[in-house]
């Protein structure tokens, strides 16, 4: 019977001046990255893994980073189209490896598309969208909550990205990374559409404080902390009502 012969996948490889990142969590590459000279672009995920595009208008290089578990799993060289840009390099390496992810992996699924807003749509300026996503990565990725500017666009993508991070972990319902392997979480779903100063109530009685408070166009938002479970709440209230209430892991108040 003849061998038959299977096609070869050519990978690209990584380029030099980020090659040290392969390996590093996610949280502190992004760091590395901004470093360096480039700016996030956007986020794409399938079921395993994440893949962030990173352009340097001084080089006119568009990067493709693959995050598994949190860490860097591959970096290199795309077309610039995927930083939404025209021209720039492009190779055939780029391409090949384009084409090997698509055969390995299939379609890929935008993380942060317009259905992660509140309303639908992306924010009409760049800089605020910018401050969503950042809050989005930060939610999605388990980062410490670290809104400097005090946005509401980064508290609504934490939101976002944390309910995300939830989704994808519901296996682990009822215990939270941050707190003991052993220790039970308070439940407060039932708390979503309540009047805000029962809630408010409700939480106390449940061995929440409240540590930090945010007023933003219609909303209000207030952060909550339960020292015995290590639980960090981010209660959103319009109109008089909590509209969210979600797990955002960590907050410098939080503590």
């Amino acid at each position: 019977m003849p061998t038959i012969a299977m096609p070869t996948i050519a990978m690209a490889a990584t380029p030099r001046d980020v090659s040290d990142l392969v390996g590093a969590r996610a949280a502190g590459g992004e760091t590395q990255l901004e470093q360096r000279g480039y700016v996030h672009i956007k986020t794409e995920k399938s079921n395993d893994r994440a893949w962030s595009y990173w352009w340097h208008s001084g080089r006119k290089q568009c990067l493709s980073v693959a995050t598994v578990d949190g860490r860097y799993d591959a970096i290199t060289d795309t077309p610039a189209a995927d930083c939404n840009q025209r021209g720039g390099k492009s190779d055939g390496s780029a391409v090949a490896a384009g084409v090997a992810v698509a055969a390995l992996i299939g379609a890929i699924a935008l993380a942060h598309k317009s259905h992660n807003h509140d309303d639908g749509k992306h924010y009409d300026d760049d800089k605020t969208d910018a401050v969503y996503d950042r809050g989005f990565r930060d939610g999605l990725y388990n980062q410490s909550y670290h809104n400097y500017d005090r946005s509401d666009a980064y508290s609504r993508g934490y939101e976002a990205g944390t309910r995300q991070r939830e989704d994808e972990t519901s296996h682990r319902n009822g215990h939270r990374s941050g707190a003991s392997g052993y220790t039970r979480s308070v439940n407060v779903s039932d708390l979503q559409g309540a009047r805000a100063s029962s809630a408010d109530g409700e939480l106390q009685s449940r061995g929440f404080r409240n540590v930090d408070a945010l007023k933003s166009g219609n909303a209000a938002y207030t952060i909550w902390y339960n020292r015995d479970t290590r639980q960090c709440l981010q209660m959103a209230v319009a109109d008089g009502r909590v509209d969210s209430l979600v797990d955002i892991g960590s907050s410098p108040n939080c503590r």
